[in-house]
């Protein structure tokens, strides 16, 4: 594809938001004006498996500002009841605990709690199951896992190559149950119209996705696309929870319905966000590896167990990368899946790649190890010419430069190998490294509209999202650049579906998705209207097909760097310093960029360090839901911390030359971070989080 010429890209505009979220005036989900508005508390099952045999809701009814009560026995019906995880209040059943099976609307948000907790619930309770375990008799293999990769692949002699290795480790690896926690929680306003005779419903979310929000929930409501207007123009942060509409959404629409003409309001307590908006599954991976002496792999087995729901399937893509990312003849991935009577896991930032290279990288590691190679060396020597799944060429695969960047800004040469040879007074000392992967794709059926004003400035239409992630920005400058003006010109606007259809800021995509529309759109503007265009002339375009797609890999690298300090007795670790280098195309904003890649990373030392969400197999519920108990990383955690990116522009990706960077931060993050540890310590601590007790044994 041919790439634009950089007039705004690759500047650090600040974010051109910023003043609007720093002042206030910014309008999140729950903070938009509506007239004369209710409050809804969600009522949740206290029983992990079984049926409701009755609920009293007088006690909650008589409470003075009450409006409504809505139960599992009275709530409006929904025309589409498929969905497992939408489903809600329209039978007796309970499926996992937290299950949303009623609700209270009141004249205020604390009358609507205060009667949520008068409402009295009888069940017949039967036995449920909530624990990840890999003997569990009843895994079964998914059609597929998400998005649509193949469950299981298999390359080759795996087991004949095992058998035949000179060198041969055998691991597993665990990862927990985490929660995405955004500052903002997720929330919504629910209008429902029906003073034209013809329901017209306007939901204000926090979403990711505002066509895919729409796409989800019209259906349920038997109404047309048109008849459903979703408003999103700011998000507090998603890490993919907010990717997809959740029963919260179609809980305030119930309530809506029941109460049309007056907007009913509704923002998830933290805690309830632990049983609501979906989480990052665990997993239980178990990893061969095969290689001669010189550390050349000739096999590869990385075989996952996961949880699901037994109420709606999501089947994480966990082994994916290991598919990919080394030159191994005889390769097998699997994914095989718990049905438990949980809620529904979903989109953590980077799912699948994140746990997964976690336990691939530290194996590689190990295999230095057993080796006697360097971590680096090791990598390096097992770099893919081609991509050893599709054999198809690398639009850029630059693994080896981000490698040997990081060890000479990171100060690699010269480390000596050997477990706990470096010591400052009680602390041990250690280094990890870890290589990252992410895919590098785009998501069809994105439009963007241009218009020339009176005033001589273009308004840019693209449904887009901005989760915090510099979009306002970023789209504007990719317009300023395609029009040929300055960005001071560009009037954008994202986040309604009055505007034209875009696809949900999930995959790193976003960018690369709305960009390539307002490139094709400013393109046949320009074809059509010159550059001294009349006031009022406007073009609408879809993103074409990128080509180049199916000829080149398209992936982005990287290789993560970390320091690890330990005290011997008490087991304290600390990261003072932490490096990532980037491959990912053509930096859009650096300023953006660099913010998102430490966010990443700074997410990934949360997952290695502190992130754990605990449930009670005995009642199926999370206990560490709230942020007092549920620890991520805080700025005592994250010191010196950066993140470069290699000079390039992907020329094959999109028009932009860049690829998606939203996720590749948090990728081998973790591993980077074990591998320092052991470094360290000489513990291999194979199951996250790393916390002083499993160091200290």
């Amino acid at each position: 594809m041919t790439s634009i010429p950089a007039a705004s890209m690759g500047a650090p505009l600040t974010r051109l938001d910023g003043y609007a979220k720093v002042t206030g005036t910014a309008p999140y989900a729950f903070e938009h004006a509506v007239d004369d508005p209710l409050y809804l508390h969600p009522v949740q099952a206290t029983v992990a498996r079984g049926t409701i045999r009755a609920m009293d809701t007088g006690r909650a009814a008589r409470l003075p500002g009450v409006i409504a009560v809505l139960t599992v026995f009275d709530a409006p019906e929904l025309a589409d009841t498929s969905d497992g995880e939408l489903t809600i209040l329209q039978d007796d059943r309970v499926h996992f605990r937290g299950q949303p099976i009623g609700a209270v609307v009141a004249e205020s948000a604390e009358t609507a709690r205060e009667a949520a907790g008068l409402v009295s619930v009888d069940y017949r309770t039967e036995p449920h199951y909530t624990e990840l375990r890999p003997d569990d008799p009843g895994l079964y293999a998914p059609e597929q896992v998400n998005p649509s990769f193949p469950t299981d692949t298999e390359e080759g002699d795996v087991d004949g190559a095992l058998a035949g290795a000179a060198v041969r480790i055998e691991r597993t690896y665990r990862t927990p149950t985490e929660h995405n926690n955004p500052m903002e929680p997720h929330a919504c306003i629910a209008v429902w119209d029906e003073s034209g005779g013809r329901a017209q419903v306007t939901l204000y979310d926090s979403t990711q996705g505002v066509h895919a929000v729409r796409k989800a929930l019209a259906p349920l409501f038997g109404l047309d696309p048109g008849q459903l207007r979703i408003i999103s123009p700011h998000v507090g942060g998603g890490f993919g929870s907010k990717g997809a509409p959740h029963a919260h959404n179609v809980l305030a629409l119930l309530a809506a319905r029941r109460i049309p003409g007056r907007p009913v309001k509704l923002a998830l307590t933290r805690q309830q966000m632990f049983s609501l908006v979906g989480y990052r599954t665990p997993t239980v991976q178990r990893i061969e590896l095969g290689a001669d002496p010189d550390g050349t792999l000739t096999a590869l087995a990385h075989e996952v167990v996961e949880t699901t729901a037994r109420v709606k399937e999501f089947a994480e893509q966990t082994a994916v990368a290991s598919r990919m990312m080394y030159a191994v003849p005889n390769r097998r991935t699997s994914h095989r899946l718990a049905a438990l009577d949980v809620p529904v896991p979903f989109w953590m930032r980077a799912p699948g790649e994140c746990p997964g290279m976690y336990a691939a990288e530290s194996a590689m590691d190990e295999l230095a190890i057993a080796c006697g190679i360097d971590p680096i060396e090791l990598r390096i020597r097992n770099e893919p010419a081609t991509d050893p799944e599709t054999g198809k060429q690398w639009s850029g695969r630059r693994l080896t430069e981000c490698l040997r960047t990081g060890a000479d800004r990171f100060g690699w040469a010269g480390r000596d190998p050997a477990p706990g040879a470096r010591r400052d007074g009680d602390w041990l000392i250690g280094t990890g490294v870890a290589a990252a992967t992410y895919p590098a794709g785009a998501m069809p059926g994105n439009s963007a509209r241009i218009e020339f004003g009176a005033d001589g400035r273009y308004t840019v239409d693209v449904g887009a999202a901005d989760i915090g992630t510099g979009t306002w920005t970023a789209l504007t400058q990719i317009a300023a650049d395609a029009l040929g003006i300055d960005a001071g010109r560009v009037r954008l606007r994202i986040g309604d579906t009055n505007l034209p259809e875009a696809s949900v800021a999930g995959g790193s995509t976003g960018i690369s998705s709305w960009g390539s529309a307002i490139v094709a759109a400013a393109r046949e503007f320009r074809h059509d209207h010159g550059r001294d265009p009349a006031a009022g002339v406007h073009t609408t375009t879809q993103a074409p097909e990128n080509p180049d797609a199916e000829k080149f890999a398209l992936h982005s690298f990287g290789a993560q760097f970390v320091e690890a300090r330990v005290h011997r007795f008490t087991g304290e670790i600390r990261i003072p310093r932490m490096l990532g280098v980037f491959s990912v195309g053509r930096a859009v904003n650096p300023r953006t960029l660099r913010s998102q890649l430490i966010g990443g990373m700074t997410m990934g030392i949360s997952g290695a360090l502190h992130e754990e969400s605990v449930r009670d197999h005995r009642f199926g519920h999370i206990v560490t839901q709230d942020l007092a108990s549920y620890h991520i990383s805080a700025h005592a955690d994250v010191q010196d911390i950066d993140a470069i990116w290699l000079d390039e522009v992907d020329e094959h990706a999109n028009p932009m030359g860049a690829r998606g960077a939203g996720e590749i931060g948090i990728v081998g993050a973790a591993a980077a971070v074990a591998n320092a540890i052991h470094h360290a310590t000489g513990v291999r601590v194979r199951t996250l989080p790393i916390t002083a007790d499993a160091v200290l044994t």
